[in-house]
């Protein structure tokens, strides 16, 4: 070993959920990075992106737990979102240059009426400082060049749109939303519904899907714990299935179920159940049930359920 060169640390085997609650400033994937370096995990991922403007909710999955990523990936979003009004940016946020400004001539009741026009589905057409590609290349790439890329619309849906505070020309929205809704455009298409254009100030999520952020820690009260307590912050899995009914099965159909076989269980049609064995025994992993067939989707295998499987 040279000089220059460290001693590799070793890699933990870890499985759970860390709610993280991301700060400003910070990509999802530097917050994922620094968690996985502060648990010295061998295997995470996140559960979506979430803009660095933005802070809030960013549930990080460990070991086993990235199987069932993609059922958050997919789960509908909750955010408090503060718009500025009378004030458009290059960007649609904070971080853009203004390019118009207005005098706020509304009042809060006249933004009540404007938010009816955008509960339920609606329609979006994705903002050019996106993620989105284009032959290859994110469309930010060409808003930076100066270049504007022809966008298709899109279909989403706003749950439920609320006031939760407006003074000195912004207001702040409590919105419950589909994934791939693109709150930037929302607060422009709102300013654009009022005729004095707006902006979004500031984000956070507060909610994925089953999840919220109660119990949520910062990168910094994770690094200001002893290593040894670092691991009690983590959650089971499950909780990424959240909001998906429950089955239990005996030892016996435990064991088949997590050898890939089908049963039969007297439960009704769904598309996403959390399966566990009997009962102390842990979570073995989410299925379907098609005509009273249960029948696997991802199955969970840390060693107490391998122990299960070889019982």
């Amino acid at each position: 070993m040279t000089q220059n060169q460290r001693p590799k640390v070793p890699r933990r085997a870890l499985d759970g959920v860390l709610l993280l609650d991301k700060p400003v400033g910070l990509s999802s994937n530097d917050a994922l990075i620094r968690a996985k370096r502060l648990y010295l995990a061998k295997k995470a991922g996140h559960t979506g992106t979430l803009d660095p403007l933005a802070s809030g909710l960013l549930p990080l999955c460990f070991g086993e737990a990235t199987k069932f990523s993609q059922d958050l990936l997919e789960a509908d979003k909750t955010y408090e979102a503060t718009m500025r009004l009378g004030i458009r940016t290059t960007t649609g946020d904070a971080e853009g240059e203004a390019i118009e400004t207005r005098d706020v001539t509304c009042d809060q009741a006249a933004v009540e009426q404007a938010l009816v026009q955008f509960r339920g589905e609606i329609v979006q057409v994705p903002p050019m400082y996106s993620a989105l590609k284009h032959e290859g290349k994110a469309l930010y790439e060409y808003a930076r060049a100066g270049v504007e890329i022809e966008r298709k619309s899109r279909r989403v849906t706003i749950h439920a749109i609320a006031i939760v505070g407006m003074h000195a020309g912004t207001v702040t929205l409590d919105v419950r939303c589909t994934k791939g809704t693109y709150i930037r455009t929302l607060a422009e298409d709102i300013g654009a519904k009022l005729g004095i254009g707006a902006s979004l100030a500031a984000l956070r999520r507060t909610g994925s899907g089953g999840l919220t952020l109660d119990g949520a820690v910062t990168l910094a009260q994770i690094e200001a714990l002893p290593d040894e307590e670092r691991a009690a912050l983590l959650t089971s899995p499950d909780r990424l299935l959240a909001e998906a009914p429950e089955l239990r099965l005996d030892a016996a159909d435990a064991t088949r179920f997590l050898s890939g076989l089908r049963r039969r269980v007297s439960a009704p049609d769904a598309e996403r159940v959390r399966v566990y064995g009997p009962e102390a025994r842990a979570f073995l992993g989410s299925a379907h049930i098609t005509s009273g067939e249960l029948i696997a989707d991802r199955l969970l295998t840390p060693p107490e359920v391998q122990a299960l499987l070889s019982a």
